[in-house]
């Protein structure tokens, strides 16, 4: 990815930078405050709630178990069961259903909460008023009552909330019913009727407007005051309240918003109180925070970024101003005024600028007269051109007039230098191939043996693949010279042999004699450090490739001395010389 400070315009980057820096702290901000604000007000609300419920449960304990006691003492009434076993005259049997029904006709009157009593029993007496708040009915009507299905799995239950017929009109009521069972004989079904308006008073408490219902052990809606969808709960989360109270948190499951459950529980109860309230309503503070930090935050957006846009352009204004100039300047022209009231970085550019106009003009006229320079040189190198032509026609010219006078050592030695001075010129090239570099060696040798007439021999041994490498021109002849010049001082006879092998990506060149070695030479010229022409061979493999390459002088074991000179391995002629 590339740099956007190399690509784009210092004041858009400053202006987009400052924006969107406060832009990601406003948000984090608003997100932060929202969070936490959210979560202590979820904290705080359901603390409250919490105390709220359980008085509210506590209170409806006290009125359900009432219920549940009468309902337990009144199935263990001896008339009742006498009434419910059929024993007796058809008189007694009225007399028992008469006295039962004001004994359940007074239990109704003495307790405003309870609507009324049906008991369900095997040929009920057909003067039972059907009007009344007591009902006797047959057993045989009970399977079709929203509540059997509960009680046959048990010996009592609470129903829902449903409508029973009264002389009001139908009237909502939820009912506890309990089986009546005798010496293991199962008699009938007594149902009391509990107000639900009484009970929906007293689950609602002093807090209108809430979302309270009320669960049986299995999750199954009892009775629900405020908004409360017809699942209250989705099935299964019931069996995540095991503590007597707490607090649930319905994430948008089952259809259901996300929700802050709320719920109690009263040991030896069949029921649960949940309090339902939705979480954007707990969250409405917290959202209203975020709005205000929000706004707050985009006018100190807006403000900031007016403020970097200004700042932007003071920064930027004088740069324009740089830039201007420098499009403008050319040598010898006008110059672009620039501003000297800027004491600070600005005002050291413009006085940098001036001062590189300044050595800009001085350069070119300094370029001017080295140019006039360049061209009376170059006149002089074409003239100094004709000197190598005519040096080799000279030489060719020595070397006919050698033959015809008969000097046929003569003529050797005038083609030998002929080849060595074609080849040490080289077109000009720093860099010939090692085959080249060889044969300018054998020439010189050979007019060496032509001089000593005998006694001095050598061998050149390169293997065919290091033939075609590139080497620094004139590398061996300084080592070759030493050989002869100081090796064999004062002897008529010595031998020089020169080799090439690779190593890796390295080249080595060995040149070696059987003279008189390094330590019997004079300090004057001392070999082991090289003299003159080895030193320039020595600077020149340093400039060209490092100090990872070089020469070494060693002195052989049986006599004289080697030479080794370390070169890289170039299949190329190097393009830059160095």
């Amino acid at each position: 990815m590339k740099n956007p400070f190399k690509i784009y315009r210092i004041d858009r980057l400053f202006f987009l930078g400052f924006a969107l820096f406060l832009i990601a702290v406003l948000g984090c901000a608003v997100w932060a405050s929202y969070t936490i604000s959210s979560r202590e007000l979820a904290a705080t609300s359901s603390y409250y709630q919490q105390q709220l419920l359980n008085e509210v449960n506590n209170e409806l304990s006290a009125r359900l178990t009432t219920i549940e006691q009468i309902s337990l003492s009144t199935s263990r009434d001896q008339e009742l069961i006498d009434l419910l076993s059929g024993s007796g005259s058809t008189y007694e049997h009225y007399r028992k259903t008469r006295e039962t029904e004001l004994s359940l006709q007074t239990l109704t009157y003495s307790i405003p909460l309870i609507q009324g009593i049906d008991l369900y029993m095997n040929n009920p007496f057909p003067m039972s008023s059907q009007e009344g708040y007591i009902h006797f009915r047959s057993l045989q009507e009970a399977p079709g009552q929203s509540w059997y299905p509960l009680v046959e799995q048990g010996d009592f239950t609470w129903s829902g909330e449903y409508t029973v017929p009264s002389i009001q009109g139908d009237v909502p009521v939820m009912s506890f019913v309990r089986k009546i069972v005798y010496d293991d004989k199962y008699l009938g079904i007594l149902a009391i009727h509990v107000k639900a308006g009484s009970i929906k008073k007293i689950l609602s408490g002093d807090t209108p407007g809430t979302n309270r219902v009320m669960l049986d052990a299995s999750g199954r809606q009892l009775l629900a005051v405020g908004e409360v969808p017809g699942q209250a709960l989705p099935a299964g989360r019931t069996d995540e309240m095991t503590e007597a109270n707490g607090v649930l948190r319905l994430n948008g499951k089952a259809g259901m918003n996300d929700t802050l459950l709320v719920y109690s529980k009263v040991d030896n109860s069949h029921w649960v109180l949940v309090q339902m309230t939705p979480w954007e309503q707990i969250t409405a503070g917290s959202r209203r925070l975020a709005e205000v930090i929000g706004l707050i935050g985009l006018t100190a957006v807006l403000l900031t970024s007016l403020l970097a846009l200004w700042l932007s352009k003071q920064f930027t204004r004088p740069l324009k101003q740089l830039i201007g100039a420098m499009k403008r300047f050319s040598i010898g022209g006008k110059e672009t005024p620039l501003p000297e009231d800027y004491r600070n970085e600005f005002g050291q550019l413009f006085s940098g600028y001036r001062q590189q106009n300044e050595r800009i003009n001085q350069l070119y006229q300094s370029l001017q007269q080295r140019l006039e320079q360049q061209r009376r040189a170059e006149i002089k190198a074409l003239q100094a051109n004709i000197n190598p032509h005519f040096l080799y026609n000279t030489l060719d010219q020595l070397n006919w007039m050698a033959i015809e006078n008969g000097q046929e050592r003569i003529s050797r030695i005038l083609e030998l230098m002929g080849r060595m001075f074609r080849i040490g010129l080289s077109n000009g090239e720093s860099f010939v191939t090692l085959e080249e570099e060889a044969e300018h060696i054998r020439c010189y040798l050979e007019i060496q043996q032509i001089r000593w007439e005998s006694g001095l021999n050598f061998s050149i041994e390169l293997p065919e693949t290091s033939r075609s490498l590139y080497v620094p021109k004139m590398t061996l002849q300084p080592f070759v010279e030493n050989c002869v010049v100081h090796g064999f001082n004062g002897r008529d006879h010595g031998f020089i042999r020169i080799c090439a092998e690779e190593d890796g990506g390295r080249l080595l060149l060995m040149v070696e004699d059987d003279g008189a070695g390094l330590q019997t030479v004079s300090t004057a010229r001392n070999r082991t450090n090289g003299g003159y022409g080895i030193r320039n061979v020595r600077e020149r493999i340093d400039a060209y490739f490092g100090s990872a390459y070089g020469v070494a002088l060693f002195n052989r074991t049986e006599g004289g001395t080697r030479a080794v000179i370390t070169l890289p391995r170039l299949t190329e002629r190097p393009q830059q010389e160095a």
